[in-house]
């Protein structure tokens, strides 16, 4: 697991009691289920290149907020994110947020715990 310095997981930690948040679980079941989610890979796109969960667009952090509007008009859209580890995608949320979207979830344990468990990837 990669290590996060003290200021920034204080600041994830500081942002994650505002949004919600899912598990790995939850999401492979929805997908499995067949249910169609607007699903967002948050890392650089080089690390999503590399692999990434089924049916997943690419909107990196540095551009999500810039892009999200022409990506997803609708406020009201259910939006599942997720980044490595979870972090990025919960900082990510806080901001869709604030920009006024109303169904954004982060996906806790992102990409690392989805492959740790051995789930299908796209690549």
């Amino acid at each position: 697991m990669a290590h996060h310095s003290p200021r920034f997981l204080q600041l994830v930690n500081a942002v994650r009691v505002n949004i919600r948040e899912c598990t790995v679980a939850d999401v492979h079941e929805r997908i499995a289920e067949g249910e169609s989610i607007l699903l967002f890979d948050v890392r650089e796109e080089s690390e999503f290149a590399s692999g990434h969960l089924p049916g997943a667009r690419s909107l990196g952090k540095g551009i999500i907020e810039r892009d999200i509007e022409v990506v997803v008009p609708d406020c009201n859209q259910e939006i599942v994110l997720y980044c490595g580890g979870g972090f990025r995608s919960a900082l990510a949320a806080d901001n869709l947020q604030k920009m006024g979207y109303t169904n954004v979830i982060s996906m806790d344990g992102g990409y690392r715990s989805w492959k740790e468990a051995g789930l299908p990837i796209e690549e």
